[in-house]
């Protein structure tokens, strides 16, 4: 479900509606169900339509009143869900999401003032030219916004934050004393897609992106949200320039990220975890605290913490260096005389 700060629901609907305009099958006699919104899995109440696009359907584990699936499960929902099937979840699912949240983008109706009347402004913040704040976002204390900063509908920023020029907030919650160094996006739509022979249809980003206390992000980096839950940065976090992190990305307290470094969607990383510069982690991959990246890492499954890593694939980075040695051995010989 979506933060209402964010966005509107224009719910509920019958699910005959739903049903209809999302190309989803269902029983006559449950035509008048009324469902109120939607959410993920995990969040998911009985008002509520979810979906799951895992082919191995039996594994699903919601309290969602109604469930989107590619294929029924082999046996019926403990919590009493009701299954919906669908050729693509994931499209059906975005269709659905559309119907309750028709505008879930960066929200910015026509104001007369750079400030709209209803956002709360603490004291002494400083607004350089070309600032804009949108509806009911929130400013705390001391908090500093550098020249043509936007700060989007329902935003909240804490106290003693800096904020610098060009910077773009939307869809978020920051802690105190933040810093976001110029040129960062913050909330922006998540890269989530449903693909198939029609195309790729865009899954309404509903999330959220949570910053907490004394985060820094660097120059030019990007956080996405989500399309259902949160993404987070931990306290105490600091991120180089140029980084990208993914929609519902979860990064522990005290991480440090270095330039051009890139975490896809729904990666978690535990604390103190150090990312060297142009390290890449596929998504849904976990990386245990205290772990380290060397500069370069491509992972993709998940590492244990406690460990430093090295090389693509990552593996401990004793052992890519020793194969890295071996390697050079090998190649130097094979260019001796002789060798072919």
């Amino acid at each position: 479900m979506a933060d209402p700060r964010f966005c509107d629901n224009r719910g509920p609907f019958r699910l005959s509606e739903i049903c209809r305009v999302a190309d989803i099958e269902f029983d006559e006699a449950d035509a008048s169900a009324i469902i109120h919104d939607v959410a993920g899995l995990e969040f998911a109440g009985p008002q509520h339509l979810s979906f799951c696009e895992r082919r191995r359907a039996g594994e699903i584990t919601t309290g969602a009143g109604w469930c989107i699936v590619t294929r029924l499960p082999d046996q019926s929902s403990e919590n009493g869900t009701r299954f919906l099937v669908a050729k693509s979840a994931g499209r059906s699912f975005a269709v659905a999401a559309q119907m309750f949240y028709p505008e879930h983008e960066v929200d910015f109706p026509a104001q007369d003032v750079a400030v709209h009347s209803s956002a709360k402004i603490g004291n002494r913040v400083g607004m350089a030219p070309g600032v804009v704040i949108g509806r009911d976002a929130e400013i705390g204390d001391d908090t500093m916004l550098g020249p043509h900063c936007v700060v989007g509908r329902g935003v909240a920023i804490g106290r003693e934050c800096k904020i610098g020029a060009h910077a773009v907030i939307g869809f978020a919650y920051l802690g105190d004393h933040v810093v976001i160094q110029p040129g960062v996006i913050i909330g922006a739509s998540g890269f989530g897609f449903s693909s198939g022979a029609e195309g790729h249809r865009k899954i309404p980003q509903l999330g959220r992106v949570i910053i907490q206390d004394r985060v820094e992000i660097g120059a030019n980096s990007t956080i996405d949200r989500a399309a259902l839950g949160d993404t987070v940065i931990g306290e105490g976090c600091k991120i180089d320039n140029l980084v990208q992190i993914g929609h519902n990305t979860r990064i522990g307290r005290h991480c440090v990220i270095a330039g051009q470094a890139g975490l896809s969607g729904s990666v978690v990383l535990g604390d103190f975890v150090a990312v060297g510069g142009k390290a890449g982690v596929a998504d849904h991959v976990t990386i245990g605290d205290r772990a380290r990246l060397a500069g370069l890492t491509g992972v993709a499954q998940d590492l244990e913490g406690w460990r430093d890593y090295g090389g693509i694939p990552a593996r401990p980075i004793r052992d890519w260096h020793r194969q890295t040695a071996y390697l050079t051995r090998i190649i130097g010989k094979s260019k001796r005389p002789g060798h072919e």
